[in-house]
């Protein structure tokens, strides 16, 4: 595996980062982090269901798909902490997560179409696939940990109000969705770490987002003739006296 060429596993992670982007879109969008069930002994009347998303909350009789309460204004006045943090957490990861796709496309990029001996005059300046794959790396594992973290801590506190109240919450689908995308964005930066430590020589330094030197000036040099040849030279023609008894 080299870092000239654009390799099937950075091809992978930038699939997977997209997916996982994707996924916490739809979940940040989708009004299911948590149902509230209210349930009826009235044989005239039909149990509610109770949708509340991060920005807006839905309410429905059962067998029916249209909200008899639809509250567009919820992300303004939500009282439930968890989903008040995750109104923070998940555009943040979504941020992260999307900056570290660009870095990566810049790297596949440069990979593809940058020719691989810079210029030694821009060696400095230019960009390093290698190094855009390592920060993308970072990035893809602190949106992770961004995401992933919220969305666990829903289940405990879902748990924590049916404690509190009544045995009325359950979390919705939304809360899958956002930990199986932050699996995938761990899951890509696993992916070009592996990338980057199979493709990076080893006497090169760990952290090298920038070139310091073009490739060119790796060439081997040969020593000059010194005096040490010479004394070699010297006791290679000394002839070699054995004594045998």
């Amino acid at each position: 595996m080299g870092c000239r060429e654009v390799h099937a596993a950075t091809v992978l992670a930038f699939l997977s980062g997209t997916a996982s982007v994707a996924g916490l879109l739809a979940a940040v969008l989708l009004p299911n982090w948590r149902q509230m069930r209210l349930c009826t002994f009235n044989r005239n009347e039909r149990n509610l269901t109770v949708f509340t998303g991060l920005w807006i909350k839905c309410a429905r009789f059962d067998g029916s798909r249209d909200c008899v309460i639809y509250d567009p204004q919820w992300y303004r006045a939500v009282d439930q902490l968890d989903l008040r943090v995750l109104q923070f957490a998940l555009p943040l990861s979504m941020a992260t997560a999307a900056a570290a796709l660009l870095l990566c496309l810049v790297g596949m990029c440069h990979t593809a179409f940058v020719s691989s001996v810079p210029n030694v005059k821009l060696a400095k300046c230019l960009v390093n696939s290698a190094g855009c794959h390592l920060v993308a790396g970072l990035l893809f594992l602190l949106a992770c940990a961004i995401c992933l973290t919220p969305s666990v801590w829903v289940i405990f506190y879902n748990s924590y109000l049916n404690r509190k109240y009544e045995p009325i919450f359950s979390f919705d689908i939304s809360v899958f969705i956002a930990i199986a995308s932050a699996g995938g964005l761990f899951f890509t930066s696993v992916l070009l770490f592996l990338w980057y430590c199979a493709c990076k020589s080893l006497p090169s330094p760990f952290w090298q987002p920038l070139y310091s030197h073009p490739p060119s000036m790796h060439s081997y040099n040969p020593q000059p003739y010194s005096a040490r040849s010479r004394l070699s030279a010297m006791e290679i023609d000394i002839p070699v006296v054995t004594h045998t008894s």
